[in-house]
């Protein structure tokens, strides 16, 4: 029986990894910054972190943070695994982390980088955007009268189980490097996905697309973020609504 540590083990992703993980047979230890008896601040380290890594054999790191600090947690993590032996360290980052030059995808790309140097065994998958967080951009935007889109974008939204079956099935697995990227089954205008938020949550909204400046959004716009030759999700965003509005 493999020993395996799930960072961000509490949330949207990691809380499914380590419930496969666990059903595969293998003993979980779940890290956050809360949840007892391993609440470590990954960007802050110490002893408490070495304690949690203590006869560890595999590593998925799931936690990340949109406000800053993914880098620091990263080499945290690393310098503590490599001291307790870890012998694989799997990372789930986002398709297009090298192609869109967005804040949160330049650190995620970093933290790849930070990864592939380490020294230890290590896995890297890449995926689209979760369902959960389009429904929850798309909610914000929705709480204007007008749903103002940016002009030319599409998406590609996976539903996040799938991802935490591939990632628990890596986990369970050598050192693979960087892995197929993991895409949704369906690449989609932004428009469309509004208007299927839209019209399952029965709310009147108009859809306004407007046309954006910078290089992240002509990233975005040329389709970075997404890998059509990839969409081997099966879940679809109308599915999800579905369960989430029936």
């Amino acid at each position: 029986m493999t020993t395996i540590l799930v960072t961000g083990g509490t949330g949207t992703l990691g809380r499914l990894v380590a419930e496969r993980l666990r059903a595969g047979g293998h003993e979980v230890r779940v890290l956050s910054r809360h949840a007892q008896p391993y609440a470590v601040d990954l960007r802050e380290g110490g002893a408490a972190l070495d304690a949690a890594l203590d006869g560890v054999d595999t590593v998925v790191h799931c936690a990340s943070t949109q406000t800053g600090g993914d880098e620091k947690a990263a080499a945290n993590l690393i310098a503590a695994a490599r001291r307790a032996g870890v012998g694989h360290l799997v990372y789930i980052s986002i398709v297009g982390v090298d192609q869109v030059p967005f804040g949160y995808y330049r650190s995620k790309l970093a933290v790849e980088k930070q990864v592939e140097e380490s020294g230890l065994g290590w896995t890297v998958l890449r995926a689209t955007q979760f369902h959960d967080l389009l429904v929850r951009v798309l909610r914000a935007m929705a709480k204007s009268p007008v749903i103002v889109l940016p002009a030319g974008v599409s998406d590609q939204p996976i539903e996040v189980a799938e991802v935490a079956d591939r990632l628990a099935e890596l986990a369970a697995g050598p050192p693979a490097g960087r892995v197929a990227d993991l895409g949704g089954p369906e690449v989609r205008s932004f428009e469309s996905l509004a208007r299927a938020y839209v019209k399952a949550t029965g709310r009147r909204r108009a859809v306004l697309n407007v046309p954006l400046a910078g290089k992240a959004y002509q990233g975005f716009r040329a389709g970075g973020h997404l890998t059509p030759e990839r969409a081997v999700g099966k879940g679809t965003f109308e599915e999800y609504l579905a369960r989430q509005h029936s």
